[in-house]
């Protein structure tokens, strides 16, 4: 059996992290003997988390182009083209049989050169729209494999295949480790756990919200785990083991993280919402208004519309908060039949089914 090569490229966040790993993982079980490489962004979180996950990673210098007009647009250009070069570099050291992208910066020069040396690519995309980068690579790329129907509109039809959005394997059995995770937490049984999530690098505005409502919570009787993100926990960390009150800059253990909560409000990004599908827990989503198209207020509403989870809008958290949250903690039939109807929504074979395109791409 042939000792496949396999390059995946994806980061900038947890979103385009985290499903890469799940591919690799997966692949790694059926082609024990298989190389891996990763390719991000140099300075990005994939630089630590994919050597955490057990494989390599080569950086590239590379960033988005910023929609104002700023200093850092100059260097545009030429981290373009210092990247391209480094692409082709690494293309033509490791030899790969194919190469996966997820998305983020970094896969936008891999894939174009892996397209320009004829290598076999996939692309998975994770949103209800996609990013400028996959729309570009799309007509170039072997497969496309994706989360949400609809996409026909930004690529070509004959290459979409809809397998949902790869997560992590330790969700799969969480309701049995309920207790295990509350007793990882130190927290109190038969009390209320509510997660908060704000994506990997965190959300300004929902730590702000968390911090105003803790009194709130406390005549709640509410537990909390807060994710307040790698750029706000400096600042919030001073609530730590204050007021029933977890503070973390990063969860690791995610799979106990939604063990031990009853309640979850979340960001409403793309790996974010198909992790809650398979968690299964009600959730109020809170999307981020500052993202291309507003593809978060679409990938909430699009569970929303099946009465499968609450959302509020950034610009409503003030008015409607408290209001909304004191009614579903107040409501056991309410939660569960949130619970119930989003777990339906879950796409759970989606590692495995990208899997099966790249092992059609590699034979």
């Amino acid at each position: 059996m042939k000792n496949y090569r396999i390059i995946l490229s994806g980061g900038g966040t947890g979103g385009h992290i985290y499903p890469a790993i799940a591919i690799a993982n997966e692949l790694k079980s059926r082609f024990p003997d298989a190389e891996f490489l990763f390719v991000g962004a140099k300075d990005r979180m994939e630089m630590e988390k994919v050597p955490q996950a057990g494989y390599k990673i080569k950086g590239l210098w590379i960033s988005g182009i910023q929609r104002k007009l700023t200093r850092k647009n100059l260097s545009f250009p030429f981290k373009v083209v210092s990247s391209l070069l480094k692409a082709r570099k690494i293309i033509k050291t490791f030899n790969p049989d194919v190469v996966i992208g997820t998305g983020g910066f970094a896969s936008g020069p891999l894939l174009k050169m892996a397209n320009m040396n004829n290598i076999p690519t996939l692309i998975q995309e994770q949103n209800s729209y996609p990013g400028i980068t996959n729309k570009l690579l799309a007509k170039k790329a072997n497969k496309i494999c994706v989360a949400y129907d609809g996409l026909e509109r930004f690529f070509p039809k004959d290459k979409i295949i809809k397998t949902g959005n790869p997560v992590r394997r330790g969700l799969l059995d969480i309701d049995a480790k309920a207790v295990e995770a509350k007793n990882f937490f130190d927290l109190k049984h038969g009390k209320y756990t509510l997660l908060v999530i704000g994506g990997s690098l965190g959300s300004r505005r929902i730590n702000e919200l968390i911090e105003k409502e803790l009194d709130f919570f406390d005549t709640q009787n509410v537990q909390i785990i807060w994710q307040c993100g790698k750029l706000y926990f400096q600042q919030y960390k001073i609530y730590n083991n204050t007021q029933n009150v977890q503070v973390y800059e990063f969860l690791n253990n995610m799979d106990f993280a939604y063990a031990a909560a009853d309640i979850i409000v979340s960001r409403a990004g793309a790996s974010s919402v198909s992790e809650l599908c398979i968690v299964g827990k009600p959730v109020i989503f809170i999307p981020s208004p500052n993202v291309a198209e507003d593809h978060q207020t679409k990938n909430a509403m699009a569970i929303v519309d099946k009465k499968a989870a609450m959302i509020i809008k950034e610009e409503d958290l003030d008015a409607d908060f408290e209001n909304k949250f004191s009614q579903l903690l107040a409501s056991p039939e309410k939660q569960k039949e949130l619970g119930q109807n989003i777990k339906k929504l879950a796409l759970t074979n989606a590692t495995k089914e990208i899997a099966d395109e790249v092992e059609k791409l590699l034979k």
